[in-house]
């Protein structure tokens, strides 16, 4: 019998817990440790769409990447989201793991699956931030050459389209072609100078401020703000895959409800 306990380990193997971010909230969340699973949902985030599903597919246990509780919960009432979440996941018997600095850092996490999916090599730490048990250094962003050379700065972009399916792109042409490309999935804007520093032409995150893309094209490098989701629901199936691998009994779902939160108005 797999409990949410065993889950919670396998992440923790995976993505150490003790290795988030001071600002973060990952960890198990929501339910008991005891309770027994036999079938779990994966999804970026939890909302109340999310735990709908996983209530409609019996699901006992969600594991996500953003934390369902972030921000100190001063109230359980049905009159904000988080409340009405959280509620419904008790009411549900539906416990919650989330897995966010800790896999964005990870090994095959985030960042790593980000910078397969854009195509580069030779993958290297944008920023370390500590050093794992075994003194394996981990940290956020990844730094990489691009596969089969340069390219122009547009045919990049429908690489980054095309692997990423985005609902639209922000950028800044600083007129660099693409081959040293430093990523961070999710925001990671602050990391722009460390990219420039390793040598990085072009730089690939989300949630970019105006003043950050007025920077980056004074300082001479490309900014791609390819968005918070489509940057970061890459780990997703990876976590699926890591959860069927060591526990091939289990039906493990990906969340079909969750998308992106905007689109683009193109006039």
């Amino acid at each position: 019998m797999v409990t949410v306990q065993d889950i919670y380990r396998l992440m923790d193997e995976k993505a150490p817990f003790s290795s988030q971010m001071s600002f973060d909230n990952s960890g198990h969340l929501v339910g008991e440790m005891t309770q027994p699973v036999t079938r779990l949902l994966v999804a970026l985030d939890i909302t109340e769409e999310v735990v709908a599903e996983a209530a409609e597919l019996h699901c006992q246990l969600i594991v996500s990447h953003h934390p369902v509780i972030f921000n100190p919960v001063k109230s359980l009432t049905t009159d904000t989201p988080t409340g009405r979440i959280l509620l419904s996941l008790v009411r549900n018997q539906i416990s919650a793991i989330c897995c966010h600095t800790n896999v964005d850092m990870a090994n095959g996490g985030v960042n790593d699956c980000l910078a397969e999916a854009v195509g580069l090599e030779n993958l290297e730490l944008l920023a370390q931030e500590g050093v794992y048990a075994d003194g394996t250094p981990y940290g956020i962003g990844r730094v990489g050459t691009r596969k089969g050379g340069p390219c122009s700065l547009q045919d990049y972009l429908a690489l980054v389209t095309e692997q990423l399916k985005p609902n639209g792109i922000r950028f800044v042409d600083a007129g660099k072609p693409v081959f040293r490309v430093a990523v961070g999935g999710g925001a990671c804007g602050e990391y722009m100078d460390t990219a420039i520093a390793l040598g990085c032409d072009t730089f690939l995150t989300s949630d970019l401020k105006y003043h950050g893309f007025l920077d980056g094209k004074d300082k001479g490098i490309n900014l791609i703000d390819a968005g918070h989701y489509p940057t970061e629901n890459l780990v997703c199936p990876r976590m699926a895959q890591w959860i069927s691998q060591a526990f091939p009994a289990l039906e493990v779902r990906l969340s079909q409800v969750h998308q992106e939160v905007f689109s683009y108005y193109l006039p």
